[in-house]
């Protein structure tokens, strides 16, 4: 079981390393300007590549989280409502790495229509996820 839960910890931090930095590179995609087509495409590109390296990592985050859950236990019975929590923080991430999806589709379509303090604001989003999630996890508050 360790070995699961030590490969789940590795994972999920990568997996949120990228939902860290794909927002970093949209506030840069927006402060590009519209004649600069080489900056914009080399933006666009590291966008692409960070987003299928998160996509991918999430999968074992998510599959060696459910082993833990199923097989082992971890957060089941009663006094373990901090689970139910983290669980919906997780769905949260879940979608919050597909609206990044949309967003880098925005960019390569040229309909961005925010601005780049918006995605500054959006880009803290994954850090309260997973400031969240790590609380939930560790001191089990419910």
């Amino acid at each position: 079981m360790l070995w699961i839960k030590a490969l789940h910890i590795v994972f999920v931090a990568s997996w949120f390393a990228g939902l860290f930095y794909l927002p970093r590179i949209f506030v840069n995609l927006a402060l590009v300007a519209p004649d600069s087509h080489a900056e914009r495409e080399r933006l666009l590109v590291m966008a692409r590549k960070l987003y299928r390296f998160s996509a991918f990592l999430m999968l074992p985050a998510l599959a060696l989280g459910l082993a833990l859950w199923l097989y082992y236990g971890i957060g089941k019975g009663p006094g373990n409502g901090w689970m139910h929590a983290k669980l919906l923080l997780v769905l949260g991430a879940v979608g919050y790495l597909h609206v990044c999806r949309r967003l880098m589709r925005d960019f390569e379509q040229l309909a961005n229509r925010r601005s780049h303090r918006w995605y500054r604001v959006f880009n803290e989003v994954s850090v309260l996820l997973f400031t969240a999630i790590v609380i939930l996890v560790v001191v089990k508050p419910f």
